[in-house]
C-alpha cells in the first residue's frame, strides 16, 4: 500500500505528503488554537482563531519543505540524486540516493536546512517587528493577526533550527558531529562515536522526561531508535562496500510453474533447499511472479493439493542488476519489505540468479567490520 501521495514538484523533486499528514490538518490546528504564544488561543472569534491556527499549520509544514529543499539543494550540487521530499506528522524528510561519505560534503548539507529554518525565523521576526509597530499606531486587528501569525512562525523556525542541531541522529546536529570526527578518523568509526553521543543524549533526555514532559520522553525515544538505525546502515553499507550483487547472489535458479499445487512446490522447497523461487507461465515459460516459502504457511495443509502456486505467488516481482551494488540491493529490500529479489543481467535482461535478506545479513556477518 502506497502511504505517500505526491502534490508537486520542485527542482525537479517529487513533493510528498504522507497518510499522517492528515492527522496534522486536525491535531496541530486544535493545538495552535488553544496556545496562546505561538498559536491564537487570545482571538475571541473562534472561526477566525481555527482559519489563524490551520494557516500557521500550512505555512509550518510549507517552510519544513523549504528546509528539506535547502538540503536538497546543496545534496544536488555534490551530485547526490533527491528521490522526494516527504512531509510526515513529525516533520520532513528528504530522500537521497546515498549518504555522502565527504565530511565536508555532509557537513554542508547538513547545516543547509537548519540555515533555511534560521533565515525564514529570522526574516518573519523582522517582518513581524515592522507590522507590530504598525499595528499599534493603527490600532487594525488586521494587522495584529497577520504579525501575531509571523511572530509564530518565526518563533517555530528558530526552534526548528535549534531542535535539528541537537547533536544526535536522525537530527542533522548528529550528521554534522559525524561530520567533524569523519575528517579525523575512519568514516564507521566517526559514525560510531557520533551515535554514542546522541544515544547518551537521548538517555539523558528521556530521563529528565519522565519528571517533566511525556513529549521530551517520545523525542527521546525517537532519537535513541534512530541513532540506532543509523549505526546499523552505516556498518552495512561500509562492509558491503566494493561488493556486488554477482559477488553474493545465489546462481542455481530453481523454476517452479504457475500450475504446480502446493504440495509438488514443498517437495521442490524440500529437495533444493531455496526459501524462494521465480514463477513461470506454464505456456509462455516467461517469469510472471515469486513465491517464497512464506506464501505458502498460510494455506491449510487440506488444501495443499487444491490451491496452486499462481494463487498465492507475488506477482509484483522486485529485481536488481548482477552489476548492482550489494548495498543497494539492501535498500531495495528494506524499503519494499521484501525477503528476495529476482537478479538480472544489465545486457540482456536474462535471469542469472536470486539474492536474498539472508544473503546479504550473513556476508555481513562474515566479511566483519575491519574499523571496529
Amino acid at each position: 500500500m502506497n502511504t505517500s501521495i505526491q502534490i508537486g514538484k520542485v527542482m525537479g523533486i517529487p513533493i510528498k505528503i504522507h497518510i499522517s499528514f492528515l492527522l496534522v490538518l486536525i491535531l496541530f490546528p486544535v493545538i495552535f488554537s488553544r496556545e496562546p504564544t505561538t498559536g491564537f488561543a487570545n482571538v475571541e472569534q473562534d472561526p477566525l482563531r481555527y482559519a489563524l491556527s490551520l494557516i500557521l499549520t500550512l505555512l509550518l509544514f510549507l517552510c519544513v519543505a523549504l528546509h528539506e529543499l535547502g538540503h536538497s539543494w546543496v545534496a544536488r550540487r555534490y551530485g547526490i540524486t533527491i528521490k522526494s521530499i516527504t512531509l510526515i506528522i513529525f516533520g520532513g524528510i528528504a530522500a537521497m540516493d546515498e549518504v555522502p561519505r565527504n565530511p565536508d560534503a555532509e557537513l554542508r548539507i547538513s547545516l543547509a536546512g537548519p540555515g533555511v529554518s534560521l533565515v525564514i525565523g529570522v526574516f518573519c521576526a523582522i517582518v513581524y517587528l515592522i507590522l507590530h509597530n504598525i499595528a499599534q499606531a493603527s490600532q487594525t486587528s488586521v494587522i495584529s493577526d497577520v504579525s501575531h501569525l509571523l511572530w509564530s512562525l518565526a518563533t517555530i523556525n528558530i526552534m526548528l533550527f535549534g531542535f535539528n542541531l541537537i547533536p544526535a541522529f536522525p537530527m542533522d546536529g548528529g550528521r554534522v558531529v559525524r561530520a567533524w570526527y569523519a575528517q579525523r578518523m575512519p568514516y564507521l568509526r566517526a559514525t560510531r562515536k557520533a551515535v554514542h553521543l546522541g544515544k547518551m543524549i537521548a538517555i539523558l533526555m528521556g530521563v529528565f522526561g519522565l519528571f517533566a514532559s511525556i513529549w521530551l520522553l517520545f523525542i527521546a525515544f525517537f532519537i535513541y531508535i534512530g541513532a540506532s538505525e543509523e549505526e546499523k546502515f552505516t556498518e552495512a553499507s561500509v562492509t558491503l562496500e566494493g561488493v556486488k550483487v554477482n559477488d553474493l547472489m545465489t546462481r542455481d535458479v530453481a523454476y517452479v510453474t504457475d500450475d504446480m499445487t502446493i504440495l509438488e512446490l514443498l517437495q521442490v522447497m524440500f529437495g533444493k533447499k531455496h526459501r524462494a523461487y521465480p514463477v513461470i507461465d506454464h505456456f509462455t515459460r516467461e517469469v510472471v511472479g515469486m513465491v517464497a516459502f512464506a506464501d505458502v504457511q498460510s494455506v491449510p495443509m487440506d488444501k495443499h493439493n487444491s490451491v496452486l502456486v499462481r494463487d498465492v505467488m507475488t506477482t509484483d516481482i522486485k529485481s536488481i542488476f548482477d552489476d548492482a551494488d550489494a548495498v543497494d540491493a539492501l535498500k531495495m529490500i528494506s524499503i519494499h519489505r521484501i525477503g528476495h529479489l529476482l537478479v538480472k543481467n544489465r545486457i540482456t535482461g536474462a535471469v542469472t540468479g536470486i539474492i536474498s535478506r539472508t544473503d546479504l545479513t550473513r556476508s555481513i556477518e562474515v566479511l566483519g567490520y575491519s574499523e571496529r
